[in-house]
């Protein structure tokens, strides 16, 4: 039997938790959520997503706690069947995890936790990342050809939906890495303004002088920029910034 097309209701749901006010942790942890109640049913279905990006695998989100530590456990072995979705571009099915010989540390973790099958969905999510979706239960053959064509389907529509969400959070580290620039940048022009004040000397030689105070003292040029201008005053220096 074909699975049902809800893909236009899952796109308004998912659509919805982006456009809610959370922050990005809490969009794809709704997202994993969602997937999870796609495939539960009158059973428990485990969820979880695993980024790879800069050669590092993170757990970027989970439907609970135990999903979270089974993704840990995958990444921090790095191997397991989300890993290989994510490598191969292809859905990795493990109908009962007993008998499954590749993967061996992280199948040992796997059935100790009494879990017996899972599945694993590539997502795309941009050129610079690749990342998948697995699925835990503790049923034997727990996933149908139907239910993986339902998680296909959910995975293809939330694909979108992570992408944004991972491109929102990239925006963000980004204009935290210019903030916190910006604020070195603000202390140490202070700094080289209170030294060239002091020993009435020129702007390069003030530079000179706290470059090698900074060395010879094994502490950063920021760190000792904010010492000097503490000790002026009495406060750490702020930059101001438009809202």
């Amino acid at each position: 039997m074909d699975a049902p097309d809800t893909s236009h209701d899952l796109a308004a749901e998912l659509t919805q938790v982006l456009l809610e006010d959370h922050d990005v942790p809490a969009v794809l942890t709704s997202i994993a959520e969602l997937a999870a109640q796609q495939l539960s049913g009158d059973r428990t279905i485990l969820c979880g997503i695993i980024l790879k990006r800069a050669k590092r695998n993170t757990v970027v989100a989970t439907s609970s706690a135990e999903a979270q530590q089974m993704d840990e456990h995958q990444a921090g072995f790095d191997e397991g069947p989300c890993l290989e979705a994510q490598k191969t571009e292809s859905v990795i099915s493990v109908p009962d995890v007993r008998y499954e010989q590749r993967w061996p540390d992280y199948m040992t973790e796997v059935r100790g936790h009494g879990l017996r099958s899972i599945l694993a969905v590539p997502l795309t999510v941009g050129t610079t990342s690749t990342a998948a979706m697995n699925f835990y239960a503790r049923e034997i053959d727990a996933f149908s050809e139907t239910e993986i064509a339902i998680a296909k389907r959910y995975t293809e529509v939330a694909s979108q939906m992570v992408a944004i969400a991972l491109r929102i959070a990239r925006y963000a580290e980004d204009a935290e890495d210019r903030r916190v620039a910006m604020e070195s940048r603000t202390t140490i022009d202070l700094a080289v303004g209170i030294i060239m004040a002091q020993n009435r000397c020129s702007q390069d030689e003030a530079v000179e002088i706290l470059k090698t105070a900074s060395n010879h003292r094994n502490i950063k040029l920021r760190e000792l920029a904010e010492q000097i201008t503490t000790a002026v005053g009495q406060m750490a220096p702020a930059t101001s910034f438009e809202p």
